[in-house]
């Protein structure tokens, strides 16, 4: 009997406990807007449940048991809600507003041409969240391998020194945007990371645009875009402290300021950050300074400033020469089938940590080192180390300055004006002249002490240690109006001027040993003796002026949304040489405007809720480089310079489960390059020298992108990235010049042939995946590995000039690497403090992450194997970790 009746009450128990399970849901929206916010996280703290909100702002959170909760409310961009809630048996319904952190942050967002959800472009998207968590010491491009069609790496290693390849295109075809604004360089479209070290400390989200982008201005969004966003001042009081430690020495700290809304008019933040390290290659230390600061003024209820200023004052040691795989690691070359063995044994090995650009110096030597403006107060200061000399250091600084004024005219319409200012001095270094060096073994490396010798005896200095400096200044004005022409339609139109002057010259930074330095090559005062700060080799001047336009419309609706734009630019370049006399003065050249176009369209149709399918087309007529149009060192004209024209066409699918569990986004895309031009110095029989224009170069990069999310259970998520691309040559191409002007009988051919060939200097296939763990709400770990596939390595496509030469260029090993991220946020007595740790290359694998194939220098049988590439190969395992301090 009192069996049966513990049973009966055990029983009543169990089904009164199953009884009392409840479900939470409701909606999240954006108070000031009505707008649901998708992606945001709700979860029930010092439990395991919680869910995100879907493509219309709906969560649910099921089998919640009976009882008082906390639950806390989280998305990027908007302040966090924590609210005390009771739970008991029946559904229980909580609709959410949520402010936004910051009033700059929408204007913001609208300015840089932000894709979401209704844009029908593929983008992927980086939040500050993941970017504090995985970016760890690296640079900030290599923290975007979790993207599809996105390859990065740290290069030879240097602080700062990343380069960035989208869907098969260099970062010359790589629009880079801070806060609406391009950075590329004005000249070259290349960029320079080492510029923006301290943006990634203050940078908000990065979105990843592939291929043609909504973005409107005429910025070289061919691979595509990446749009960072950085703080804008908050809406609430505090800040932040982080101090970091790691691999190489690294020391860095990084503090947060935000004063918060004044009087409902003002507020302000800064960011500042000073980083150390020795570096893990030799000889590639850093010293660092960087800040960002943000102040805003609410003029009245239309119209408000923002500013932005931020930049990156630095010095750091370079490793730019890459090597023989041999001269790394022997036993990885020789387990590779095309390395010949013979090679190893001319090409002796040094390490991985072995950089032919820092070698030994007597610390005897004393010799004083020339910098010049721009960086310290001094022009004059002692070498980094009394014990090694760099060959190649970089130093630099280039703010930047955005006044930004939003205003709405009416309310219809609404008026964006950033006028910006970027100024930039410094440069990098290298040797002049007659050198020492130790070629033993194939390794070019300078020999310091024999150097100074010779120009200790000598008085003369016949080699010295030189700065190649680029001093510059962009301004610039976007203006942009937006008119909401109807609920659904708004047109849009802009403009776009810039104008940039770039000084180009060599300077005697270290005379190493010697006196003097005798000039030559300057016709305007030849052979004079230089000394420290004095130019050599070159000076020149370039300015760049560009004006553009556009148009877009854009219709939206609950079910599709549709646009297009169409855009001008207007670009003119000039030259004028110091060191070359035309009629006893200095060379000055300027070639006529080029005109560029571009035209693009697309529209998104959502089937039903969870899933949308959209298409896009376009098409761009590129300006050429300067350098494809005028030399900068004979001040040759090319005369019919070739726009180069791309046309892209995309698909995609968007898919989202609507218990929030699962996404997809998948598309495939095709861009056709056309007529890619090259420009080769020739030496006419007079003398002269000129330029040759080799036109007509097609090439074909398609592929598919995928990006999936799965959530089984609140505390585990799983996301995977992957592309397989085809990127080709399509033709050979040819190009004939007159070796003397006055006679048609001297024709002469210059022959590329490329078809078929792979373009290089990326992976085409790639998988990404990142398994993410919350097993206690304080407790973050991220496990991320990366697998790359055919990787052809890179060569000048101007140097394919035998006709029997058809191979491919040299595979590269296929790899993967392993990254972990570890957080924990400490509850109580410490309260807003985080510990976090950070290890790259988990299982310390041995990889080649970037080849040049058939090297003139590191090469042996020229024969396209692995024996014939140099290489960079991969950082081994490093860690770093540290605590941040919200207060």
């Amino acid at each position: 009997m009192l069996k049966s009746l513990y049973t009966i009450l055990i029983m009543l128990c169990i089904s009164g406990a199953v009884f009392a399970q409840s479900t939470i849901k409701g909606t999240v929206t954006e108070a000031s807007t009505g707008e649901p916010i998708i992606g945001a996280n709700l979860i029930l703290l010092g439990t395991s449940q919680g869910n995100a909100t879907d493509l219309n702002g709906d969560y649910v959170i099921n089998n919640v048991e009976s009882g008082n909760y906390t639950i806390r409310v989280s998305s990027v961009g908007f302040v966090t809600i924590t609210e005390e809630i009771t739970v008991r048996s029946g559904d229980l319904e909580l609709d959410f507003e949520m402010e936004l952190t910051s009033a700059s942050l929408t204007s913001l967002e609208v300015f840089a041409s932000r894709s979401d959800q209704t844009t029908p472009v593929a983008f992927s998207d980086v939040d500050q969240e993941a970017i504090q968590t995985q970016l760890g010491s690296r640079n900030l491009p290599e923290v975007l391998n979790i993207t599809p069609s996105v390859y990065s790496t740290g290069a030879g290693g240097g602080s700062g020194d990343a380069r960035i390849n989208v869907r098969g295109f260099s970062q010359r075809n790589v629009a880079v945007m801070i806060n609406g604004v391009p950075v590329n360089d004005m000249e070259n479209g290349w960029v320079y990371w080492s510029n923006w070290s301290g943006v990634g400390d203050a940078a908000r989200s990065i979105q990843v645009q592939r291929g043609i982008s909504n973005v409107n201005l005429a910025v070289p969004s061919v691979g595509g875009t990446l749009n960072i966003i950085t703080d804008p001042t908050q809406s609430e009081a505090g800040g932040s402290v982080k101090f970091e430690n790691g691999s190489g020495a690294l020391n860095k700290t990084t503090l947060q300021l935000n004063s918060g809304m004044i009087n409902d008019k003002f507020a302000f933040s800064a960011v500042g950050v000073r980083k150390t390290a020795e570096g893990i290659v030799e000889g590639t230390w850093a010293d660092e300074w960087a800040y960002h600061l943000a102040a805003s003024y609410q003029i009245n209820d239309d119209n408000r400033l923002d500013l932005f200023a931020l930049g990156a004052p630095q010095r750091h040691g370079q490793n730019l020469y890459a090597m023989n795989i041999a001269t790394y690691d022997r036993d990885y070359a020789l387990s590779l089938d095309s390395y010949d063995p013979a090679a190893a044994d001319i090409h002796w090995e040094k390490g991985r940590y072995f950089n032919s650009n820092v070698s030994g110096v007597s610390t005897s030597y004393d010799g004083n080192q020339y910098v010049g403006d721009g960086w310290v107060s001094t022009s004059i200061q002692n070498r980094y180390s009394k014990d090694f000399l760099n060959e190649r250091e970089n130093f630099f600084h280039k703010p930047q300055v955005n006044l930004n004024w939003y205003s709405e005219l009416s309310e219809k319409l609404t008026l964006t004006n950033v006028l910006y200012y970027s100024g930039g001095h410094g440069g990098g270094t290298g040797t002049l002249g007659d050198i020492e060096y130790d070629y033993s073994h194939n390794q070019r490396i300078v020999d310091w002490d024999a150097t100074i010798a010779d120009n200790e005896a000598n008085g003369e200095a016949n080699g010295i240690l030189r700065n190649s400096r680029n001093n510059q200044w962009t301004i610039g004005d976007i203006l942009k109006l937006s008119y909401q022409a109807s609920e659904n339609f708004e047109i849009q139109a802009g403009l776009d001027w810039r104008t940039a002057e770039i000084e180009h010259y060599r300077e005697v930074r270290d005379l190493l040993g010697g006196r003097y330095y005798v000039e030559t090559g300057n016709e305007l005062n030849p052979n004079y003796r230089a000394g420290l700060g004095d130019k050599v080799a070159y000076n020149f001047t370039n300015t760049v002026d560009w004006y553009g336009g556009y148009v877009q419309g854009e219709y939206n609706t609950d079910e599709y949304s549709v646009y297009s734009t169409v855009g001008i630019s207007s670009i003119k370049y000039s030259h004028k040489n110091f060191f070359l006399a035309e009629n006893g003065s200095p060379l000055t050249r300027e070639a006529d405007n080029i005109v560029g176009y571009q035209a693009k369209a697309g529209g998104l149709y959502n089937l039903n809720d969870n899933v949308g399918v959209y298409l896009n087309v376009g098409y761009i007529s590129k300006v050429p480089i300067f350098d494809n149009v005028i030399s900068d060192f004979n001040g040759a004209v090319n005369e019919n310079p070739e726009n180069e024209k791309f046309y892209f066409y995309e698909a995609g699918v968007r898919y989202r489960d609507p218990s929030g569990k699962f996404g997809l986004n998948a598309n495939y895309y095709l861009t056709d390059r056309r007529d890619r031009s090259f420009t080769r110095g020739v030496q006419q029989n007079n003398g002269d020298e000129g330029l040759i224009n080799i036109t007509g170069l097609d090439q074909m990069h398609s592929g598919v992108e995928l990006e999936t999310s799965y959530k089984p259970v609140n505390w585990v998520r799983l996301d995977v990235a992957g592309s397989y691309n085809l990127w080709e040559y399509q033709n050979d191409v040819s190009a004939t010049y007159l070796a003397d002007q006055g006679d048609p009988t001297s024709a002469q051919d210059v022959n590329l042939y490329l078809e078929g060939l792979k373009v290089g200097n990326a992976p085409q296939a790639q998988l990404a995946y990142t398994l993410g763990m919350q097993p206690a709400n304080n407790l973050d770990i991220q496990l991320i590995g990366t697998s790359f596939y055919r990787h052809w390595s890179d060569f000048d496509p101007i140097n394919r000039d035998d006709p029997n030469d058809r191979a491919q260029t040299w595979q590269a090993p296929n790899y993967t690497v392993f990254n972990m991220h570890v957080n924990y946020a400490f509850d109580n007595i410490l309260e807003g403090t985080t510990f976090f740790l950070n290890v790259f290359n988990l299982l310390d694998e041995t990889y080649v992450q970037d080849a040049t194939d058939n090297s003139r220098f590191n090469g042996f049988d020229q024969d396209h194997d692995a024996d014939d590439a140099e290489v960079f190969l991969g950082l081994p395992r490093r860690y770093n970790f540290g605590v941040r301090v919200n207060f």
